[in-house]
């Protein structure tokens, strides 16, 4: 399966010079935890609830602060058309919880950690479906004398 396949897209794009209260009116608005900061088609970095929250507001940021004093840079990106794996072990290797996803070099989506918890879910109730139906559809078996109780 292609990272295309599963990922979140179009993603939410800011641009640096956005306000910390613009971008979380962003999120809140579409209901996102993170944001992509992108100039001139050019990705610049990612910025995160969490960073708004702890390299933002605790740190006593005005809400005109702009974005990309608190965004992280994106050291890894994915290919819309490489194979999960590939996101599995970025993942891994990384410790990221969110991917920009590029084609042809640009910015087209966001693969995140429950982007791939749908999937999997998705896929594990495809293939127990047909086996649980046949479970409820068994009429049960009587008692056995070992567990009938007078």
């Amino acid at each position: 399966m292609r990272i295309s396949e599963v990922m979140t897209a179009p993603p939410v794009c800011v641009s640096p010079d956005a306000s910390l209260a613009e971008v979380a009116g962003q999120m809140a608005r579409r209901a996102v935890g993170s944001v992509l900061v992108i100039e001139g088609g050019e990705l610049h970095g990612i910025v995160t609830d969490r960073d708004l929250a702890v390299r933002g507001m605790a740190e006593g940021l005005d809400p005109g602060t702009r974005v990309d004093t608190v965004m992280s840079p994106c050291s890894v990106t994915v290919d819309a058309d490489d194979d999960l794996q590939v996101a599995y072990r970025a993942f891994r290797r990384t410790g990221v919880r969110r991917l920009p996803v590029l084609h042809a070099g640009r910015v087209v989506g966001v693969l995140t950690v429950d982007d791939l918890f749908l999937d999997v879910s998705r896929r594990l109730t495809d293939l127990l479906g047909p086996v649980a139906w046949n479970i409820l559809r068994e009429s049960p078996a009587p008692p056995s004398p070992a567990t009938a109780r007078p």
